[in-house]
């Protein structure tokens, strides 16, 4: 339930006063589609069946929702960022989601060279799963868990933070509090899928829109009004490559 004394930002976001006084960690949220049906598969195939070629096809389609964003940057430089795994999660898995679908959006903006891939957030703990967990508990269950190994890298530059799924945003949100504690003078974020039911459940929860998202900014990513019950042409051909 919204606050009596709730207000809409500039943003046209809905906050209360105590939500409006919280500056947001990154700037803007964008994703390629909703978690569901064949891109929900596809990034089931990438992280729990190893099939890498389907980084390829998530890469793809997180490049369009990249380049809705390339018009709000300010610098010639931006850095990608992939969230990290932990050590022994990546060293299990074999590599990291996020890092490959980030490279494979590099291959295929090769000409856009104002996309640096910049490997410079680190994991410093393993994590406990975010399902089931409170809004609170999620919040303490990433709290410390992210650092900048190398804060000069960062220092003044406007980070691209990549993932493959966005939730609630909690890690998106951790990771661009550390990364402009950093010195990171902007954060933007772009995933391949947003998960609907479970962030709307969340902002219920909290009374307020999730800070930088706008619901019109992802559908807008949504090619064509599908929800990715079906693939295009040109993404099975990346899968069987």
């Amino acid at each position: 339930m919204l606050s009596s004394y709730a207000i809409c930002d500039d943003d046209g976001l809905l906050r209360c006063p105590v939500c409006r006084r919280v500056d947001r960690p990154f700037e803007r949220a964008v994703a390629y589609g909703s978690y569901e049906g064949a891109l929900r598969e596809l990034v089931h195939l990438l992280k729990y069946n190893g099939v890498r070629p389907a980084a390829n096809v998530l890469g793809r389609m997180l490049a369009d929702a990249v380049a809705g964003l390339e018009s709000s940057f300010e610098q010639s430089t931006v850095l990608v960022v992939p969230v990290p795994l932990f050590k022994g999660k990546k060293r299990q898995r074999g590599f990291n989601q996020a890092e490959v679908i980030a490279q494979a959006v590099l291959k295929i903006r090769a000409a856009a060279r104002h996309l640096q891939l910049a490997e410079v957030l680190v994991r410093t703990r393993e994590t406990h799963s975010q399902i089931g967990l409170t809004s609170h508990q999620r919040r303490e269950n990433l709290r410390g868990a992210f650092k900048v190994a190398r804060a000069q890298e960062v220092t003044g530059c406007e980070v691209l933070l990549v993932d493959d799924v966005y939730t609630t945003g909690t890690t998106a949100t951790e990771c661009a509090r550390v990364l402009r504690r950093a010195g990171a003078s902007k954060v933007w974020v772009a995933t391949v899928a947003r998960t609907l039911k479970l962030a709307s459940k969340y902002q219920e929860e909290q009374g307020f829109d999730e800070p930088g998202f706008k619901g019109s900014e992802f559908q807008s990513f949504n090619v064509s009004g599908k929800s990715a019950a079906t693939l295009e042409p040109e993404h099975l051909e990346t899968l069987k490559l």
